[in-house]
């Protein structure tokens, strides 16, 4: 059975109001008109909303039992109408960010929820890779904008604004291993222990590492192997501090820690929608 939204609407409002003329009046509408929607409306359910027998209207058991349902109905017909309003102006139905782990979480978290409430009927995925990785799912169209570390080189179809957190990166290991108890370390020596490394899926050739290695092709995995005792890793020192498990020590080498710049990119051959610049200009305010 199809309802009037009229009367869906005067039904929900003469309950918020407390009578049929001050939701009229709340309305725009004449007393009658409230009244005789609110009738029709329990014409088609088969059973009285309101008693009417004292001065202002009550909700019956049934009508009480009805009314959080009707709420839904409303609340389903607005999320509607700003849905068809969204696409009417062009807002795309999906939005995909690759993001690389060395941008902080809580940074990610506070960008997500203002995009969850300014944009609910947009499907969002979120997707983590790194460096090459993240540059080909956005050539590719896979990916809408990606937020990843400076790259040395793109290609002309890819355009990048900057952002303006800088992230630092630190070389750990493992507290109980015995390069953590050195006092006076040196490149050198560090080649001679395991290195944990970054690589991409794309251009894996490209991050070959002196000595012995090995690879994994996210930070987080990284971490989680350094956790272990494998070897030494360059991490986020962010995520060492909010995720790992306090296992780990900071080596102290010349140079380090050192600082990333962060970008947001996107292509022009496959470019994002309204809500997709949005998000690139939320991603460009957000600070230290």
């Amino acid at each position: 059975m199809r309802y009037s939204p009229e009367s869906l609407e005067a039904f929900v409002q003469t309950v918020s109001s407390g009578s049929f003329s001050a939701a009229a009046r709340y309305l725009g509408k004449s007393q009658s008109t409230i009244s005789a929607a609110v009738a029709r409306l329990e014409d088609d359910m088969g059973f009285l909303l309101f008693e009417r027998s004292g001065r202002q209207p009550v909700l019956t058991e049934e009508g009480l039992r009805a009314l959080a349902r009707v709420k839904d109905i409303l609340a389903a017909s607005r999320r509607l109408d700003d849905l068809a309003i969204r696409l009417s102006r062009g807002i795309e139905p999906r939005l995909t960010l690759a993001i690389s782990d060395v941008w902080p979480a809580d940074h990610h978290e506070v960008l997500l929820h203002r995009f969850a409430d300014r944009f609910q009927d947009i499907e969002f995925e979120c997707m983590v890779a790194e460096d090459d990785d993240v540059l080909d799912l956005l050539q590719t169209g896979r990916a809408h904008l990606g937020v990843v570390r400076e790259q040395p080189a793109l290609s002309p179809e890819l355009e990048a604004r900057r952002l303006q957190v800088l992230v630092k990166m630190g070389i750990y290991i493992h507290h109980q291993h015995p390069l953590a108890a050195e006092t006076s370390l040196t490149g050198p020596r560090l080649k001679q222990v395991r290195q944990l490394r970054l690589n991409t899926w794309i251009r894996p050739a490209e991050n070959k590492a002196e000595g012995q290695s090995w690879s994994a092709s996210s930070y987080l995995l990284l971490l989680d192997m350094a956790e272990q005792g494998f070897g030494w890793s360059t991490l986020p020192c962010w995520m060492v501090r909010q995720f790992g498990r306090g296992v780990l020590q900071e080596l102290h080498l010349a140079g380090w820690q050192q600082e990333s710049r962060m970008d947001v990119i996107w292509s022009t051959r496959h470019p994002p929608g309204p809500a997709g610049y949005w998000m690139i200009d939320q991603l460009c305010q957000q600070k230290d």
